[in-house]
């Protein structure tokens, strides 16, 4: 039985290490952190006895199938609670609802897509004129170099379908502001989400905290988890790797995978061939508010025209979780000055909240949420198989056909554990094809 390393524990590290333990490899994880998830995990809110939260409230949609795959091996996908429309706040409280209708893929949208009240007739037009070129236009050669903003741009979008359907859907899904994110990122997730099957769009919350989708329980005896075991040096000899240190200790494998941040494994490994130039981060902010009283009833929104752009329900409506996306206006700003704006923007969107007290407050600012997804990146992101014969690279900066969300990373995931088996003589297929 081949024994396989694997370096780090977030959801690509997690991947990889439970496709390889299926498959019948010895698997050992080693995760900086006391607790498993990476950037999409949960911590104690005032203490280690205190209540669990989110770091950022993470959602996946239908659309993700290695996600979802990932889920099932792990025996948590009843966890998962899916919602089947989107609920869109405007300031002053109006709301619009979009859901799918009887009509089949592409247009089963149609009906409360014309229902949006915050889009005009003229944006409703231009919208339904871009979405129909979607199918054709995400195949175009040139979808990589350019924006979004450039795509929008030449398919003549008014500025307010932009910024109120177009920015709102797309900026939180790939962590990037529309005129820095390739158009080839922000076309693959509205096909795939929006447009390629019916019930894609179908929006699936954790109802339990992240950090409890990757218990041990969870991952039973497929895998070995060593948890606070940083992996601090490479070894390599003959151009092989031939060990890891953690802790002061040197660990050999026969394989070892790599699903580290970039600038963790440049530090390890700076000879490896890859432009670390290319990649930089894209930040998201989290502030989670506790209040004496609900403040609403909804469980989910996306709010329009300001600063916060989703709002989550945690508790009865007490508990709200905010999340801003590509945030890099909030990441200088003192704490008490995020509170106090979200309070400020929250307050137009839910009057009960000039009437209620706020008990606590946490902020989470992930200055490294995910790499920045820009145009002429793509073909700078790794392969799972780095020429070292032994050595393997996952993580949602690698090249795994998606953005970094958890869906890239747990296809990097498995695009790894492939490489592995491939390695071993074994081939194996884990990854599962997109929808369409």
């Amino acid at each position: 039985m081949s024994s396989v390393a694997v370096m780090g524990g977030g959801l690509a590290g997690l991947a990889a290490a439970v496709a390889l333990g299926d498959a019948g490899f010895d698997v050992d994880l080693y995760e900086a952190r006391a607790f498993l998830g990476g950037r999409a995990t949960s911590w104690p809110a005032g203490g280690d006895d205190a209540e669990l939260v989110d770091n950022c409230q993470h959602v996946l949609l239908r659309c993700c199938s290695n996600l979802l795959d990932l889920y099932s091996r792990l025996g948590v996908s009843d966890r998962i609670h899916f919602y089947k429309e989107f609920c869109f706040i405007e300031p002053g409280g109006r709301t619009s609802h979009l859901r799918r209708g009887f009509l089949p893929a592409p247009n089963h949208f149609a009906l409360s897509f014309l229902g949006l009240k915050f889009l005009s007739l003229r944006d409703k037009v231009a919208i339904a004129r871009a979405i129909r070129a979607i199918p054709k236009e995400r195949h175009r050669g040139d979808l990589e170099a350019i924006s979004m903003a450039d795509w929008l741009r030449e398919k003549h979008q008014p500025p307010q379908a932009i910024e109120r359907y177009w920015r709102q859907i797309l900026v939180s899904a790939v962590n990037e502001e529309l005129d820095r994110m390739a158009a080839s990122h922000g076309l693959q997730v509205f096909w795939l989400g929006m447009i390629a099957r019916a019930d894609a769009y179908e929006m699936g919350v954790p109802s339990v905290p992240l950090r409890d989708l990757y218990s041990g329980a969870a991952l039973g005896k497929r895998v070995r988890i060593h948890e606070r075991a940083a992996v601090t040096a490479l070894r390599m000899e003959k151009d092989r790797i031939t060990g890891l240190e953690t802790g002061g200790t040197w660990v050999q494998a026969d394989h070892y995978v790599s699903a580290l941040p970039f600038e963790r494994l440049q530090a390890l490994l700076p000879t490896l061939p890859v432009e670390w130039g290319a990649f930089e981060h894209s930040p998201i902010t989290g502030i989670h508010l506790w209040f004496d009283r609900p403040i609403t009833e909804l469980p989910h929104a996306t709010l329009l025209d300001r600063t916060i752009q989703w709002f989550f329900n945690k508790s009865e409506g007490r508990h709200v979780h905010l999340v801003v996306s590509a945030s890099r206006s909030l990441t200088t700003m003192p704490r008490q000055a995020v509170i106090d704006l979200v309070l400020r923007e929250l307050t137009e969107f839910f009057p009960a909240v000039a009437l209620a007290k706020l008990e606590k407050a946490h902020v989470v600012k992930e200055v490294r949420a995910t790499f920045a997804a820009t145009p002429g990146l793509e073909l700078k992101r790794p392969l799972a198989d780095t020429g070292i014969p032994n050595f393997f690279l996952a993580g949602d900066w690698t090249r795994s056909g998606w953005p970094a969300t958890m869906e890239g990373a747990v296809r990097s995931g498995y695009l790894a554990a492939e490489a592995v088996t491939r390695a071993t003589d074994r081939p194996r297929p884990f990854l599962i094809a997109d929808i369409a």
